[in-house]
């Protein structure tokens, strides 16, 4: 339960629609449901203003399922579940339409490039103005529709960029406007990871840059981009791990709503 259910809630027991021992008996319920294997944080929306996210690797089918339908059952509206293969999210919609709430399969959209399950609808913008993420390459997109649909389902409208990498930097400057619009920029990109130091140049908000472990051999993985973006000479950029898409969107949306 975020902090817009709950005056949602309240707004009803002031109309008189629903009565106090029913609302009381929302608001009490544990802020986390224990599941054995995992301990779903009810509260976390209305602590932090966004809900709970699952991370999808290490989890059987099994556990990511039981997970969301806590907190669907906790009441939240819409779950994002990262790192999450093919094979997998077919067997959670699977065991998601056998459940209890089998229209929870329905539900559920999975966006393979970015291996992101989605179970809900993505709400309407909410944000000052709106997130650009930026890809220099197409081979970055896996990472960079991570950082999208993260965004997205935090309530930001996003404008990609994609395949603006520096190699051909006309390619990025013909978007110059919608860069210096933006509440922030999110750069991804790997090989030397320039891109982050170029938009850095050009932006009027705040530059997340990302890493990716796209590369031939002496890029080491992201390392190398990584290590370019930390000592970018452009000011206004900070950084987020390698392939770190969600961490990126999740940011960039907090900043977008920054003030309201």
């Amino acid at each position: 339960m975020d902090r817009h259910e709950v005056e949602a809630l309240l707004t009803q027991v002031a109309a008189g629609n629903v009565g106090v021992t029913e609302a009381c008996d929302q608001l009490a319920q544990a802020p986390f449901a224990d599941l054995g294997y995992a301990r779903p944080d009810l509260h976390r929306g209305l602590l932090t203003g966004q809900s709970e996210v699952i991370y999808g690797a290490g989890k059987t089918a099994e556990q990511i399922a039981g997970i969301t339908q806590a907190l669907v059952a906790g009441g939240q509206q819409r779950v994002l579940i990262t790192r999450l293969d093919a094979d997998k999210a077919d067997a959670v919609r699977t065991i998601l339409a056998q459940g209890a709430d089998p229209e929870l399969a329905d539900a559920f959209a999975y966006h393979e490039l970015p291996r992101i399950g989605i179970v809900g609808d993505m709400p309407e913008p909410s944000g000052r103005s709106y997130v650009v993420i930026a890809a220099a390459g197409t081979s970055d997109l896996y990472c960079a529709e991570e950082a999208a649909l993260t965004a997205e389902m935090l309530g930001s409208r996003v404008v990609r960029l994609y395949d603006v990498g520096v190699a051909g930097i006309h390619r990025l400057l013909a978007h110059t406007a919608e860069i210096q619009g933006a509440s922030v920029v999110v750069t991804v990109a790997g090989m030397e990871g320039a891109l982050a130091s170029v938009v850095g140049g050009l932006a009027r908000s705040p530059v997340i840059a990302v890493p990716t472990s796209v590369g031939y051999g002496a890029s080491l993985g992201g390392v190398a981009a990584l290590l370019s973006m930390l000592n970018s000479c452009a000011s206004g950029v900070s950084v987020v791990n390698i392939d770190n898409g969600f961490g990126a969107g999740y940011q960039a949306a907090l900043i977008d709503h920054v003030g309201l």
